[in-house]
């Protein structure tokens, strides 16, 4: 597919010649540099960068929406790269190529962030049938990076067909990647303090399954008791619009253990959801969530970043603080400019 012909295919980024055309053209025949490239290129903040980020995602558009998304969430120490890596070297054994959007936490501070995914799953990096890009989480909704729903676009574009979206586990990721991803799950630890007390109804709601880890060892009588008491709570919980039942599995990621059944269940997901046609409305639904969130997130970096928005701004925060105003008729003062 052609580039848009209002945008130049080739220009200077820090000294390097961008040729939109040939990176995706790399990139689609599932060139790993040139599928880093690009969501490089789709996370830079840098002004000369959007351009040429948009250009390659509407090249991307049409090869996508063929894969299988599955978010997965849980605290840290819950044991999610572990569990990835196990369930990625099972999807490969399978004929699955595998790519993993790893958000980590960034420092509100200096803004750095771990970003050690790569050396977590140490087994699953080795294979040529895998993609791991881990992302900083920024400042953004949850945690969730800025641009992941783009850089699942550009997997698939790159013949990725099950991408899994791993949140940090803490705040509101859990709202961003459930709005983007097919199936969600939840992983959670038995006698670890981490028990259904200490969950989120919110959370549980939007669980398609929870993985009890890390269920081994000295641990296993405790994570069967905890299955069945979150087998007992699910039965409390509404009915999803896909009509599947929430199920809850025991699992090792460290040995293997109870992750073909995990794979079993998403694989049944997908054929009954795909036969009811819920998993293209779940699709759809999600598509225009993204687009009407974006409208929301621009209309208020517009609004803010105004000049006379900056100045009345500052006026109308000391005249609240002073009580010479409400809150509610300095925002509608603001608003009226």
């Amino acid at each position: 597919m052609a580039t848009n012909s209002h945008i130049n295919p080739k220009a200077r980024r820090k000294k390097e010649i961008v040729d939109v055309d040939l990176l995706f053209k790399e990139l689609n025949t599932g060139k790993v540099s040139a599928l880093s490239r690009a969501i490089t290129l789709v996370e830079s903040t840098a002004g000369g960068d959007s351009a040429f980020a948009k250009a390659v995602l509407q090249q991307a558009l049409p090869y996508s929406g063929k894969s299988f998304r599955l978010g997965i969430t849980g605290v840290p120490g819950v044991g999610k790269s572990t569990f990835i890596e196990s369930l990625g070297r099972q999807l490969i054994e399978r004929g699955k190529k595998v790519a993993v959007l790893a958000i980590d936490p960034s420092s509100n501070i200096t803004g750095g962030s771990i970003l050690g995914d790569k050396t977590r799953m140490e087994e699953l990096v080795k294979s040529d049938q895998a993609f791991i890009r881990p992302s900083p989480a920024g400042t953004t909704l949850g945690g969730v990076a800025r641009k992941t729903r783009e850089a699942i676009i550009l997997c698939e574009a790159a013949g990725y067909d099950f991408i899994i979206v791993e949140t940090v586990g803490v705040g509101q990721s859990e709202t961003a990647v459930h709005s983007m991803t097919d199936f969600f799950l939840l992983l959670k630890l038995a006698g670890a303090g981490d028990d259904l007390q200490g969950i989120k109804r919110g959370i549980m709601e939007m669980a398609d399954a929870i993985i009890i880890n890390k269920a081994d060892g000295e641990n296993q009588l405790a994570a069967k008791h905890a299955r069945r008491e979150f087998k007992n709570a699910v039965h409390l919980m509404p009915q999803k619009d896909h009509g599947w039942p929430t199920q809850v599995f025991t699992c090792s990621g460290l040995n293997n253990q109870g992750i073909t059944e995990v794979i079993e269940e998403l694989e049944s997901y997908k054929a009954h959801t795909t036969q009811s046609q819920s998993f293209t409305l779940k699709r759809n639904s999600q598509a225009l969530y993204w687009f009407k969130q974006t409208i929301d997130d621009s209309l208020k970096t517009n609004f803010y970043n105004r000049p006379e928005i900056i100045s009345k701004l500052a006026v109308l925060e000391k005249e609240v603080l002073a009580k010479e105003k409400s809150p509610f008729d300095a925002a509608g003062e603001l608003l009226g400019i």
